[in-house]
């Protein structure tokens, strides 16, 4: 698979499920468990979300020239 997340959209999926996750373990409500979603999609670097639309975050390559 292509990879469809970039730069700033992974460390800020990172950043919340971690966050998420960490209220969860702290005695959060159990919903907070859905912050292991974003976390694994900004470890991966795909978002199954994106594929249907064809969404991409990921920067665009130059062609060779």
């Amino acid at each position: 698979m292509k990879l469809n997340v970039g730069g700033i959209d992974r460390i800020a999926r990172i950043v919340v499920g971690l966050g998420l996750v960490g209220w969860a373990l702290m005695g959060g409500p159990v919903w907070a468990w859905i912050g292991l979603l974003p976390l694994a999609t900004g470890a991966i670097g795909i978002c199954p979300a994106y594929l249907p639309f064809g969404i991409s975050s990921c920067p665009m390559k130059k062609p060779a020239e």
